[in-house]
């Protein structure tokens, strides 16, 4: 019910209108009154009425003083105010501070209550759009998410101009202005020998996006599940800096919290334009890169690289590295836990290394290109995979050999080994997800009626984080969850327009939509015309 407050000197007319108005039964709730604006003022500031009605004169604090200070403490309430002078000043001034109605006593308590109801009609239409538009900011924050990943992409990628990527980032919500820049890359992992998706690392997941949700100066962005890229801000190199401390100090408190959960990050250089923030996601992108060569939870830097290979120079024996597991298990675990943007900083530390000089033989660089590919090979057999559908420039052991002529064309075959055999690996994964997706799917046709269906509740339906269960069900799916949501309630509101009798606010209900306007609104937006036009398709 709507909260109804009075304020009137004249005892008689407040208990008229108190008193002849059945206010609950029009659908009102009357929670107090008061003789002038200084005793009603704190009266109204604990009661928060959604309408005020007041007269103009009165003695201590008249009408418009009350109205011009309560409207500034609550700017959604709707004043009346009561008037028995017809005088154009005041309804001017009522008019500036915002009063919705001006009456002029004597006032029936029929004609006040017709008021009342219109005033109450407004509130329940504003209410209403609020309610339309949290809404579809809520459906819509996954496609937004996904248009920042898009946009990011594109930046670190130089495909837009400076000024494409300030209006693009004001349609997604960001803003890239500043003068200095850094890339911060960060995962969490499972320790020890856990598997599947944990409480806690669901956990810590959702948290981390809540914590960086709230940092200033820094843009956040999906890098892939349970891993984010972090572009601070500054204005100069220290602020920047020293941003990206307390950010990596925030994260690190929280993950230390959980002690089946690990992390690794990987810091950029600091750079002054945009078109360089590239650069600085290379770099982070190397130093994310050491945590195939050291040990988890560790924030590497771009200076600490060096130090995470300075080692004695000396010829290394081949006898001695083949005996060694150690150089198989970086590369498993790359092939395990890698993307496939990281195979070029992955190489490029793995060959640093083992150490430049030993790549001036040949029959060094044929040892390597053969251990590789059989590392490669063992890989994709333990997850059952044939080598044969591996394109042939990569399954033929003679022509990958042939590729160590050079250093560079050793590395170059190597990448697109690694290339290859992360495609499959990523494409296995999606088949071992293709159970889970079919729950999904079944969970969201048999209650995509429900108004409070989301992603994060088919990701706990599914046990899955919901960050990752949005990466791979639009993978699987090519469409985000809020369109294929959106995909399957439509469809079935198209059907009960051209087979049912229902009405339009009835169909929008029974698909999950209990607010009408927004049911015509998105049904609209996507079919392109509204539910009543395209029943109307029926009748022609």
């Amino acid at each position: 019910m709507l909260k109804v407050f009075l304020v009137e000197d004249e005892v008689v007319i407040r208990n008229g209108i108190k008193n002849n108005i059945p206010w609950e039964k029009e659908g009102f709730e009357f929670v107090g009154e008061a003789s002038d604006g200084e005793l009603a003022y704190p009266l109204i500031k604990k009661e928060k009425p959604d309408i005020l009605i007041t007269d103009i004169k009165m003695p201590f604090m008249d009408g418009l003083e009350l109205s011009r200070i309560v409207k500034k403490e609550l700017p959604q309430i709707k004043i009346l105010i009561l008037s028995g002078y017809n005088d154009f000043d005041y309804a001017k001034a009522a008019i500036n501070i915002g009063v919705t109605n001006y009456l002029l006593k004597p006032v029936s308590s029929v004609k006040l209550l017709e008021a009342i109801k219109e005033v109450g009609e407004a509130i329940e239409k504003e209410r209403e759009h609020e309610r339309m538009l949290e809404r579809y900011k809520k459906e819509m924050e996954e496609n937004v998410h996904l248009e920042q990943k898009k946009l990011w992409n594109a930046l670190i990628a130089n495909r837009l101009s400076t000024a494409e990527l300030l209006e693009g980032g004001q349609k997604v919500g960001m803003d890239f202005t500043a003068s200095a820049y850094l890339v911060f890359l960060f995962k969490i992992m499972q320790g020890g020998d856990s598997t599947g998706c944990s409480h806690d690392f669901m956990e810590v997941s959702e948290k981390i996006a809540q914590i960086a949700g709230n940092w200033d100066m820094v843009l956040t962005f999906e890098r892939s599940p349970e891993g984010w890229v972090f572009l601070i801000k500054g204005q100069d190199d220290d602020e920047a800096r020293a941003c990206q401390e307390k950010c990596a100090g925030e994260l690190i408190e929280l993950v230390e919290q959980y002690p089946v959960v690990e992390y690794f990050g990987g810091v950029g250089t600091v750079e002054h334009r945009l078109g360089d923030i590239a650069h600085s996601y290379q770099e982070a992108g190397k130093a994310f890169a050491g945590r195939f060569f050291s040990e988890p939870n560790r924030i590497i830097r771009p200076t600490d690289i060096i130090k995470l290979h300075q080692r004695e120079e000396e010829k290394i024996d081949i006898s001695s590295i083949h005996s060694k597991k150690s150089e198989r298990e970086l590369v498993d675990k790359f092939l395990r836990s890698g993307t496939q943007e990281e195979v070029g900083s992955f190489l490029e530390e793995y060959f640093m290394d083992v150490g430049e000089q030993n790549y001036q033989s040949l029959l060094y660089r044929q040892y390597v290109v053969m251990d590789l590919y059989f590392s490669a090979s063992d890989f994709l057999q333990s997850l059952k995979i044939s080598t044969d559908v591996l394109p042939e420039n990569c399954r033929d052991i003679n022509e990958m050999v042939a590729a160590a002529s050079s250093a560079q064309s050793m590395k170059e075959q190597i990448g697109r080994l690694f290339e290859e055999t992360l495609k499959l690996r990523d494409h296995h994964s999606m088949k071992k997800y293709s159970a889970v997706l079919e729950e999904a799917r079944i969970f969201i046709n048999e209650n995509y009626q429900k108004d409070d269906m989301s992603l994060n509740t088919v990701a706990s339906q599914v046990n899955i984080s919901p960050s990752y269960f949005s990466a791979i069900f639009s993978a699987e799916m090519g469409k985000t969850f809020v369109e294929y949501l959106t995909q399957v309630r439509l469809e079935k509101a198209k059907e009960l327009l051209m087979c049912s009798s229902m009405r339009t606010a009835e169909i929008g209900y029974e698909v999950g939509y209990k607010d009408s306007h927004y049911f015509s609104y998105i049904f609209k937006k996507i079919v392109g015309c509204s539910p009543k036009e395209y029943k109307n398709r029926r009748k022609e």
